[in-house]
């Protein structure tokens, strides 16, 4: 604050040098006073001129952070329904050390929870592991209606579900999955 003020002052002598020589050259006389009077002028134009940075940057919570917390909660509103629609299927206790399969599913939702198209993404090659995977995202639907913030400029929203199996025929999904067991028997 020192540093700035004095080289406010340093540049209000200047002003009022430059105004001093210009009226001596017009052969004016200008008193004491008027030059006091126009320094002052200058000092707070210029103090008006000064940029202040902010006190403290603002903490902003990012749009994508919103998001992300409101895609969890809707991720398990879905594996919930799954699970819900398809009691028969699900395994209940610990998977086993080595999974029959790993069934990872996209699906596109519409605004009102409907599914507008599936399909495996990545597989084993498990083919009836894949057809339970389907036919349990299929049962679900419609799915609970998607945040509004969620979806994208054609009210879609696309989703991706890992089915882990056991030798049972038997899953969980990803979002509600248990701890696998350590050992092989």
């Amino acid at each position: 604050m020192f540093t700035r003020t004095r080289h406010l002052r340093r540049l209000t002598g200047r002003f009022a040098s430059r105004v001093s020589a210009s009226l001596s050259h017009a052969h004016s006389v200008v008193s004491a006073s008027a030059l006091t009077v126009a320094s002052a002028l200058a000092l707070a134009v210029i103090a008006g001129c000064t940029i202040t940075p902010p006190q403290r940057p603002l903490i902003i919570t990012p749009a994508a952070a919103v998001n992300s917390a409101t895609l969890d909660q809707y991720r398990s509103a879905v594996a919930q329904r799954i699970i819900e629609r398809s009691p028969s299927y699900v395994l209940h206790g610990t998977p086993q050390a080595m999974l029959r399969s790993l069934v990872v599913v996209s699906f596109t939702v519409d605004r009102d929870g409907k599914v507008l198209a599936s399909s495996v993404y990545r597989t084993n090659g498990d083919d009836e592991a894949e057809s339970t995977a389907l036919a349990s995202l299929r049962r679900a639907s419609p799915l609970p209606q998607p945040p509004d913030k969620l979806l994208n400029g054609r009210g879609q929203l696309e989703l991706f579900e890992d089915w882990l199996f056991n030798d049972n025929g038997k899953f969980q999904l990803r979002e509600f999955a248990t701890p696998q067991a350590q050992t092989i028997e």
